[in-house]
């Protein structure tokens, strides 16, 4: 990455084709680190995967406890994919960036994206869209679930849930946690 100028001393990270980037290190859940500090590889953006490739990335990433690593891996998919899967990714991605939110003490953003990916994700399968072997009404289950865990704990002062344990099984017929 390189820096242009800016107004705050210390420049502006900017990737190679000059959009404005940040250059700071993430930790697993995609949370700014200090500059300096040791982060978590960051995923490359535009990789064009198959489907098949995508959701065992994604599925290594979750397990991982990177659930906004594999939300990048889902918007790769509905970028590159076909116009009509993007429901399918998109929510996906939703259900990646709710368990992240989640991980990260934001209750209310959590459920609310798991509830809105859940309704993409179901709504593409009842369409009669190619899942590829994706455990839709398991991951429906698992988000509405996880959504209403979560706001319960947040109420009661839980502390937010561990993202690599509850990360759902994407395939194979466990949506839910506990592989």
């Amino acid at each position: 990455m390189s820096e242009a100028s800016g107004g705050n001393g210390r420049g502006r990270d900017r990737d190679e084709e000059g959009r404005a980037r940040s250059a700071r290190p993430r930790d697993g859940l995609g949370r700014p680190l200090p500059y300096g500090a040791a982060g978590v590889a960051r995923q490359p953006e535009g990789v064009a995967r198959t489907p098949g490739e995508t959701v065992r990335e994604a599925q290594r990433l979750l397990d991982a406890g990177m659930p906004f690593h594999a939300h990048e891996v889902f918007e790769d998919a509905w970028k590159s994919g076909p116009g009509g899967e993007r429901e399918l990714w998109q929510g996906l991605a939703q259900l990646a960036v709710g368990l992240t939110h989640a991980a990260r003490g934001n209750a209310t953003g959590g459920a609310r994206l798991l509830r809105r990916g859940a309704g993409r994700v179901g709504g593409y399968a009842e369409g009669g869209g190619e899942t590829y072997g994706l455990d839709v009404p398991g991951l429906v289950a698992w988000a509405g679930e996880l959504a209403v865990r979560v706001e319960r704990g947040a109420a009661g002062g839980a502390a937010p849930p561990d993202a690599a344990a509850e990360a759902p099984r994407l395939a194979g017929g466990r949506g839910g946690p506990g592989r």
